[in-house]
């Protein structure tokens, strides 16, 4: 029996994961995922995923320093310990997100996207298969820009809600953007009043512009659609697409 995860595959649209838990990746298959300290908090919840804890930890510790650094490196090594355990499974690559509260610092948001993939490399992880996730704020997109441009590191430009920001990653070259499609609809339906079906919503018709002007330029930046509110966003988007 075709499932609609089987659909999605067979349209030749790229399956990502949105998750830390390596049972569910493991499970739908996907070529590449993504994750964000919230689902990565979700899935240590989890008594299986207690060693990888205590590795970042252990390791932290031995780096020494003051407390909030031995957190910060623990933290960082937490994401690592998940990232290349899914690279494990998956065929594709996996997002690490850059700390949110360095959104608004080209600079540290700069630093810590190549002490993540120094991370990764010292895990035997090549930077080819990591996307570092970086927050779609000027600042963000011009660290992307020197990123990608400078030290060949891919990235993923998240928290992307309008066109503008949408064409800014366009031009500043980044790999991919991944626009909010059912957070746009959530806004909508707040600020309206109003149910959005198919083609009338606006998250569906943000990502379709955002398409067809990639397309139309040329440009080479991925889009890939993220945050859908139910399956049927999903295959909807694909159909369009």
């Amino acid at each position: 029996m075709t499932t609609s995860l089987d659909y999605l595959k067979q349209t030749g649209t790229v399956v990502v994961s949105d998750s830390g838990d390596f049972e569910t990746i493991d499970v739908y298959k996907p070529q590449d995922a993504t994750t964000n300290p919230s689902l990565i908090l979700a899935a240590a919840n989890k008594t299986g995923y207690a060693r990888l804890i205590d590795s970042a930890v252990n390791i932290a510790k031995e780096g020494g320093g003051s407390l909030d650094k031995q957190v910060n490196a623990a933290m960082d090594r937490l994401l690592i310990e998940f990232g290349k355990e899914i690279l494990a499974i998956i065929p594709g690559r996996v997002s690490t997100e850059v700390d949110a509260r360095l959104s608004f610092d080209k600079e540290a948001t700069k630093a810590k996207a190549k002490e993540l993939i120094a991370l990764y490399s010292s895990v035997g992880i090549k930077k080819e298969r990591v996307l570092i996730k970086i927050a779609s704020t000027w600042e963000g997109i011009q660290a992307a820009r020197e990123l990608e441009r400078d030290e060949g590191i891919h990235c993923n430009l998240t928290l992307l809600f309008g066109f503008g920001q949408a064409v800014a990653c366009a031009e500043a070259g980044v790999t991919l953007i991944s626009p909010f499609v059912g957070r746009i609809l959530d806004w909508h339906k707040k600020n309206t009043g109003k149910n959005y079906e198919g083609d009338e919503d606006p998250g569906v018709q943000s990502v379709k512009r955002i398409f067809n002007y990639y397309k139309q330029h040329g440009y080479k930046t991925i889009v890939m659609g993220a945050s859908f509110r139910n399956v049927s966003k999903e295959i909807y988007d694909c159909a369009i697409f």
